[in-house]
């Protein structure tokens, strides 16, 4: 099956296993005849097009599983690409909104697509939006949508532990953050340096554009004070910058953003790979994790996509998108397929959902509408012959402000390329 569609609507038939059904609810009479329409938007085009296909396979995974039904009703897809940037994100959001009319959104991938889908989600009458894999924090942080939701960690999240053990673990005093300049490696940055300053570690921050293909300037302005380096970057630039630095003979001890450290990068032929063996990373989930819910999810991936251009494991896009579609599924359950009264109590139900994701962690949503779950410290690691990711910790219950109580979080500031979290401590 090809995944690579570019702004092409397809409608998902039904195929798998049959759905576990609510036991004791009966199914409202609008079931019997008019099926419920997802909207999925993920990025097919641009730097993280692979992840954006593999969105797409985990969710269909998840569909076929449950024989495209939910609450009794039959579940049609509209498919949609984006290509990153914002605006493109927002007029296909618009599209599945108002000409396919949809009832809800799965979507978008990047960070600065998720604050122009919350702003667009505040205009939406009777629709919601569940994101995808974007992950800037103040998607839900600031000026949170009522109509958006995220079952997801954010990027800020994703850090949680990796600082800490960079500094009173690896005793690395001073790093170089090489990452792009856009608001999801903001929100990274953000996470990695507000623990690693507070540890009395110090960082030089270079940014580099969205799409950048040429890294040679970058390179040259790293610190020979650097006792490491922090990538935070993913897609076609990660590859590039890991590429040029392997072909420059770099060799400084490599630490990764949660998209750096992933299939859609270890995957990929390359010097790259050489120099990212024992790279240490944090994110929500890896390729070798030791959860029995983890290793029949991966099973069950391989067995569908392994020969129809799938990864050896998830990508950490499609992982988030399948946690997403899981959230949608479970709350059409609880409500019996009713998505009307503008989705009041389809939105109830999803702000009060409690499930166990693949990896096995508890997860819920907070006052925000945002994920608080477990995050995971990894090691690139040569297992069965290929570089995969394995967790050796695990920081339980992570919340969007990293355990530091709201107000005083707020008040350090949006992240940005001139505010990274870099605070010491007081």
């Amino acid at each position: 099956m090809d995944l690579r569609i570019h702004r092409r609507a397809l409608l998902l038939g039904a195929t798998g296993a049959a759905a576990a059904a609510t036991t004791g609810l009966k199914t409202p009479a609008v079931a019997q005849n008019a099926p419920i329409r997802l909207g999925w938007l993920t990025t097919l085009e641009g730097p993280f097009a692979t992840g954006g296909q593999d969105s797409f396979r985990c969710m269909q995974m998840l569909l076929e599983q449950h024989n495209s039904q939910a609450g009794g009703r039959r579940i049609e897809v509209v498919r949609e690409s984006s290509n990153a940037q914002a605006d493109v994100a927002l007029a296909r959001a618009r599209k599945l909104a108002e000409q396919d009319r949809v009832d809800v959104i799965i979507g978008p991938l990047s960070g600065a697509e998720g604050i122009a889908l919350r702003d667009y989600s505040r205009t939406l009458s009777g629709k919601t939006i569940v994101n995808g894999s974007s992950g800037a924090s103040d998607t839900t942080l600031r000026n949170a949508s009522p109509n958006f939701f995220r079952f997801s960690t954010d990027g800020t999240q994703w850090m949680a532990g990796l600082g800490n053990h960079v500094r009173r673990t690896m005793n690395v005093q001073e790093v170089a953050v090489l990452a792009g300049d856009y608001a999801f490696p903001y929100a990274q940055v953000f996470g990695f340096s507000l623990e690693f300053c507070r540890a009395g570690g110090r960082a030089t921050y270079l940014f580099s554009p969205l799409g950048t293909t040429d890294f040679s300037s970058i390179i040259a302005r790293i610190p020979r004070t650097a006792g490491a380096l922090v990538v935070v970057h993913g897609g076609t630039d990660g590859l590039a910058f890991m590429t040029q630095y392997a072909q420059a003979g770099g060799n400084l001890p490599l630490l990764g953003g949660s998209i750096m450290a992933d299939q859609t990068m270890l995957s990929a032929r390359g010097p790259h790979r050489r120099i990212m063996m024992g790279m240490v990373s944090a994110g929500p989930l890896a390729d070798v994790h030791e959860e029995p819910s983890w290793k029949e999810f991966v099973a069950r991936y391989r067995a569908r996509w392994l020969n129809e251009g799938g990864f050896q494991s998830p990508s950490i896009h499609g992982f988030n998108y399948y946690t997403a579609l899981q959230g949608v599924l479970m709350a059409l359950e609880q409500v019996r397929g009713d998505v009307g009264g503008d989705q009041k109590a389809f939105q109830a139900a999803l702000a009060g959902l409690r499930f166990k994701n693949a990896m096995g962690a508890d997860l819920h949503l907070d006052h925000n509408r945002q994920a608080v779950s477990d995050i995971f410290l990894n090691r690139i690691e040569e297992r069965d012959g290929r570089a995969q990711t394995v967790t050796f910790g695990r920081t339980p219950q992570v919340n969007q402000t990293l355990g530091v109580p709201e107000a005083q979080f707020l008040a350090l500031g949006a992240p940005s390329r001139d505010n990274t979290g870099c605070v010491a401590a007081s």
